[in-house]
């Protein structure tokens, strides 16, 4: 997929930086971050308002999806949901700021995100169970051990390929139907894809939060 003008494309081309496209605007997207975080708690007041009052309904709407989905013991796993949910948001949203690209919809953006939630996965089921989590990938009967070990290891591999093509898939189709509308028509045909974009950002971002938080709530459950 070719742009026809990113503008930190440009500025790499200019600086012969050769950090690569995805590099720049994960840059651009942690840089929005910083700034939403500080913008929000500069001046907190008991009585929130404004952009603080905007901030505290995502982290609630975020910390609420945790504790229905991950129970109470996923509260202190929120700091790590809630940065992979707002990184994705944004990334796939400044999509639809003409000359930006998406990080997601780059393979390497999301296999690293994929793998963070792959490898946090088994480091709180080991700390949580010790040895023991082992148990998970055994199965209820000692005689089937060595086939669902198997099966079960399968299956925990698949997890950070579906994570990162499911997020590439959707986001770099985005940006194909986005580059053929603006090219044909590039006056109003594209605003309605653009508005479907939005709807795909939100969605995407759930879809891979709430997969995270329910592998991340199965390395927390005991194994039978």
């Amino acid at each position: 997929m070719v742009h026809p003008f990113l503008y930190l494309e440009w500025a790499e081309q200019q600086l012969n930086t050769h950090l690569g496209t995805h590099v720049t605007y994960t840059w651009v997207v942690m840089l929005i971050l910083i700034a939403a975080g500080f913008a929000a708690s500069r001046s907190i007041k008991m009585v929130p308002a404004g952009f603080q009052n905007f901030m505290e309904v995502v982290v609630g709407g975020v910390e609420s999806l945790i504790d229905e989905t991950m129970g109470p013991k996923g509260k202190k796993y929120f700091p790590l949901i809630a940065t992979l949910a707002l990184f994705i948001l944004v990334s796939n949203l400044i999509a639809l700021i003409p000359g930006f690209f998406p990080p997601t919809a780059n393979l390497n953006t999301n296999a690293a995100l994929a793998l963070i939630v792959f490898s946090m996965t088994h480091i709180i089921g080991f700390k949580e169970h010790g040895l023991h989590y082992f148990n998970h990938f055994t199965g209820p009967i000692l005689a089937l051990a060595p086939l669902m070990f198997i099966i079960e290891v399968i299956g925990h591999l698949a997890r950070p390929v579906s994570l990162t093509l499911r997020l590439f898939g959707n986001m770099y189709g985005h940006e194909i139907v986005l580059l053929i509308f603006f090219g044909l028509v590039p006056f109003l045909a594209p605003l309605p894809m653009m508005f479907m974009g939005v709807l795909v950002a939100f969605i995407q971002t759930f879809v891979f939060s709430l997969l995270a938080m329910i592998y991340i709530a199965g390395a927390l459950e005991e194994a039978h």
